[in-house]
């Protein structure tokens, strides 16, 4: 939430920022793919102590740099947090592991307790930055290293059991054809998506609301702790979905409302109006994200679901990263509708493609 707002007191133009917020996510899914590789060779616990480390390296230069080189920079560690909670080094290492360890018929449950706790997390930190504001946010991403060294410590007492099925070749799947043809179909349909979501992200989102109405984060923050909420709600409630009516219904089904009611937000005439639009989006459009990681875990053999989530996990960060960008320039061009328009438009081809080339494919798990 204070990303943007920061960089802004630090004199960075709304380009700029665009520039800076779109350098966190193509770094976010590349630095996954490096998560992966580094895995294979010293084990996933071990990889996910570096990523907290990575983790306070970001908040360090957040919170201590001046130069705007500097802080366009704070992004390259991938753990710049601008994206959604499913997006850098963390997931690929977590995702897989967490399929390893349920049984496959708890499989949708376990990943939308996945995502509910991710999302219960996110909304205590938007009730955290409602105490914040752009000129004293320092000490908030002193914060975000802090808590990036205690996740650094954390995988240090989890079971051996995340381990199982790491060692050896990190991409072997990319020898495979008919692995490597689901996954292209499957990458090619989330860079769509993503580059989409680019255009509002949560963190464009937050600097469209400033530009657009003029308020800081003691508004900001409370919007978006309850948008995270919603999301929470509605991880538990895809996990129950998605057992009675399969993951790729799920995923098109919620998916496929929540991007007309981001058309919507562009012509909201007022901030109540903007919110409350912004917060019926969000109770629908997060659904497809516990679908969307159990379905890719789901359809490769054990040995290929961490190159699988990492490899189109790239494509989804590196699309997104076109997104703020354009979104920051438009802005900056008083084009405030622009951004929802064309997020919300190519979504809806996204949710529409993927219904018509994967609703008869199946995870392994789905009867």
């Amino acid at each position: 939430m204070l990303i943007g707002l920061h960089l802004e007191h630090a004199g960075l133009s709304a380009p700029l920022i665009g520039l800076t917020l779109g350098v966190g996510l193509a770094a976010a899914s590349l630095t996954g793919l490096a998560a992966v590789a580094l895995a294979a060779r010293i084990g996933r616990r071990a990889a996910l102590c570096v990523v907290g480390l990575l983790m306070a390296v970001t908040g360090l230069d957040l919170a201590v740099a001046t130069e705007p080189a500097l802080l366009v920079l704070a992004g390259v560690t991938g753990m710049l947090g601008a994206a959604s909670v499913d997006l850098g080094p963390f997931a690929p290492l977590e995702q897989p592991a967490l399929a390893e360890v349920v049984t496959p018929e708890r499989r949708n449950l376990a990943f939308a307790r996945y995502s509910l706790s991710g999302g219960l997390f996110n909304a205590a930190g938007g009730l955290a930055a409602a105490f914040a504001s752009a000129t004293a946010a320092r000490p908030y991403f002193l914060l975000y290293a802090a808590i990036g060294i205690v996740t650094a410590v954390l995988p240090l007492v989890m079971t051996r059991r995340i381990e199982a099925g790491v060692r050896g070749p990190a991409f072997d799947v990319l020898r495979r054809s008919q692995a490597m043809r689901v996954l292209a179909a499957l990458s090619a349909l989330f860079a769509l998506d993503s580059f989409a979501g680019g255009f509002v992200a949560n963190a464009v989102i937050s600097y469209w609301i400033h530009v657009r109405f003029g308020v800081g984060p003691q508004v900001l923050g409370p919007v978006f702790a309850v948008v995270a909420l919603l999301q929470a709600v509605s991880y538990e409630i895809s996990g129950r979905v998605s057992s009675r009516i399969g993951l790729i219904n799920t995923m098109v089904f919620t998916h496929l409302p929540s991007n007309v009611l981001l058309l919507l937000v562009a012509l909201s005439p007022n901030l109540t109006w903007a919110i409350g639009l912004l917060w019926l989006r969000f109770l629908l459009s997060q659904m497809d994200v516990p679908a969307r990681q159990a379905y890719v875990v789901s359809i490769l053999p054990p040995a290929d679901r961490a190159a699988a989530v990492a490899l189109t996990g790239a494509v989804r960060g590196v699309a997104q990263s076109f997104g703020p960008p354009l979104a920051g320039l438009a802005i900056a061009a008083g084009a405030f509708g622009l951004p929802f328009y064309a997020g919300g438009g190519l979504k809806i081809v996204y949710d529409l493609a993927l219904f018509r080339m994967f609703r008869s494919r199946r995870a392994e798990h789905e009867t």
